[in-house]
């Protein structure tokens, strides 16, 4: 192959190229004679010619590296030794170790958890190193579409829901596999049936053309979200961890989109006027709970001329606790200006009525009484980030239309972007861009199996470009906007796609083992300095599933540091076109016998 590659290069008449290498080589020789002994661990990951390849930052542009060979890999010889010492997670939650919500240290010490306080986000600091190990018999997951009706058992080895929601067909042990039904508590006559129902109390709904984007709170085992993916919705599935035991981690196994939170004394990781609709099937959340403050979240997070569909008991029985929460929730969706637009029953006996927030503001200039407050007005490039839960009701932004049908609103200028000339032009660039560089250069000659993947995510979102151009794969992306960046996430979701704000210094709201591929471009180099790379290389192998893939796309320097790193995790790491580093996970874990790359 060697003597192949030179003499393609003198065909090619590329002698300035030969010249230089040459040069090169013999400056490269010099400087491992003069520092035998204390050679750089840089130096042994690279040859020369990998170092020379990824000297420039700047991103080849699409067409260019569509031509381009791809280079040889660099991921030959044994793993690197940075003096990286792995160890394996400890304790009762090791397989399933979330940092920033297994901080037990920091859970003892709070002074309350009336308010879910012992269910939100406690950081550790430093930054836990530790890896977490596979469950026992752990496989390669059922592929999608069939994940989402069956997983292994022993993935996700948590049996409980199965005898505790046995009634409602939440879940079933068969064999080697956990099955869901399509049952739930609200789905007496199951999931497709309570979908129709839905559309046909409030045909405005129109699934997947006016309603795109859905939260889903309390979601269970997620299978309201997993059945509408047939209908072009993308649902956001929420539930905090371990109110059911592996809620979460059941519905992105099955490959639905699913996040962990809990509406407590924070504001949700979303953007002001994100959802299209919210949906609580008795999902236990007092609405009306400090004043509202539960309910004026959801306002916050609801799109102008959204609905939030409510199916819980205080709708549809007529006992004395029931009638005392449904009069308090009449009285405080007035006071919001919610209206209620249908109320209906199911024939299994189920109810639900759909409220839908205003489009103007005229309302709450209108009510009797000030209560709650309107908010003052908010910074534009507000992150709700460890933000306190407010008691006071939005504003509704000056521009309340409706986006387009979908999938028209995927493709044109979304509502909350500036209607400033140059950043409508970057807008549709950044899209023609990432649709050529997915095509040419992702979907070709990077050694991505794309058939195996189905989780991504997104690291650095931008406007959702990337997953914009996979819109036609049989996958979801979950765009991730860094706190440290300039706010796009009510971008991202007025294109018809769903993310959240993050900061890469802490570790993600999610269970090991739940995404296939992680994609970051140019991620690194804007992250804060108390951030380190190693750190984050941890978070991404908790993160993907053995077999999954982390697409990288950065500097020299980002790629110099991330490169041994991901090596002496036992992973396979290539380079391709000059800056582009695909790194694959493998089975091994610290202690194994074994090492499988």
């Amino acid at each position: 192959m060697a003597v192949a590659a030179v003499q393609n290069l003198f065909k090619e008449r590329k002698y300035p190229f030969i010249l230089a290498s040459s040069i090169l080589l013999l400056l490269f020789v010099t400087i491992l004679i003069l520092t035998a002994g204390s050679q750089s661990p840089l130096l042994s990951f690279y040859s020369a010619s990998d170092l020379q390849r990824i000297s420039s930052p700047s991103p080849p542009p699409p067409a260019a590296a569509a031509n381009s060979s791809v280079p040889a890999p660099i991921d030959k010889g044994p793993p690197l030794d940075l003096s990286l010492k792995w160890k394996a997670c400890k304790g009762a939650t090791a397989v399933d170790f979330i940092p920033c919500l297994d901080n037990f240290k920091a859970i003892k010490q709070l002074k309350s958890r009336r308010h879910m306080e012992h269910r939100e986000r406690h950081c550790p600091n430093p930054s836990s190193r530790c890896l977490p190990p596979l469950p026992s018999g752990y496989k390669v997951p059922v592929p999608w579409p069939k994940s989402r009706d069956m997983i292994w058992y022993n993935n996700v080895p948590h049996p409980k829901l199965v005898e505790y929601k046995k009634e409602q067909n939440w879940v079933e042990k068969s064999g080697d596999y956990f099955h869901f039904p399509g049952g739930g508590t609200q789905f007496k006559d199951g999931v497709a049936n309570y979908i129709e129902f839905v559309e046909k109390t409030l045909p405005a709904i129109e699934w997947g053309k006016h309603i795109r984007v859905i939260l889903d709170v309390g979601c269970g085992v997620a299978s309201f979200g997993g059945y509408l993916l047939d209908k072009d919705v993308i649902t956001m599935s929420l539930a905090p961890k371990d109110e059911h035991e592996a809620q979460i981690q059941f519905a992105l196994e099955r490959g639905i989109p699913a996040t962990l939170s809990v509406i407590g004394t924070q504001m949700l990781t979303f953007p002001d006027n994100a959802y299209d609709l919210i949906h609580c099937a008795r999902c236990r959340v007092h609405w009306d709970a400090d004043g509202g403050k539960p309910l004026l979240e959801l306002n916050r997070i609801l799109r102008p001329g959204g609905f939030f569909l409510w199916s819980a008991t205080p709708v549809y029985r007529n006992d004395e606790r029931d009638q005392s929460v449904w009069n308090a929730m009449v009285a405080l969706t007035k006071s919001m200006c919610w209206k209620a637009v249908a109320k209906a029953m199911e024939s299994s006996g189920i109810g639900l009525v759909i409220y839908q927030k205003p489009v103007s503001s005229s309302c709450y200039q209108e009510r009797e009484q000030t209560s709650p407050p309107l908010c003052e007005k908010q910074d534009q490039r507000h992150h709700s980030w460890y933000v306190p839960l407010g008691g006071c009701l939005n504003r509704l932004p000056d521009n309340s239309s409706w986006p387009a049908p979908w999938p028209k609103r995927l493709r044109i200028k979304p509502l909350s972007l500036s209607n400033e000339v140059e950043t409508e032009q970057m807008f549709y660039e950044d899209s023609k861009h990432w649709s050529a560089l997915v095509s040419d250069v992702y979907m070709e000659g990077l050694g991505i199996n794309w058939s195996s993947v189905r989780n991504v995510m997104d690291m650095n979102a931008g406007y959702g470009g990337f997953a914009a151009a996979l819109i036609d794969m049989p996958l979801w992306v979950m765009n991730i906007v860094p706190v440290h960046v300039q706010d796009s996430l009510s971008v991202i979701f007025d294109r018809g796609l769903i993310g959240t704000y993050h900061d890469w210094c802490e570790s993600f709201n999610t269970y090991p083992r739940t995404y296939d591929l992680l994609h970051s471009s140019f991620l690194f180099k804007d992250l804060p300095e108390r951030c380190e790379v190693v750190d984050i290389a941890v978070e991404m192998d908790r993160i993907l599933r053995p077999g999954g893939y982390v697409l990288v796309q950065d500097s020299t320097e980002v790629i110099n540091k991330l490169g041994p790193v991901l090596r002496s995790l036992q992973w396979s790491v290539t380079l391709h076109q000059e800056q582009f580093l695909v790194g694959k996970k493998g089975f091994w874990r610290p202690g194994d016998a074994s090492i499988s790359t």
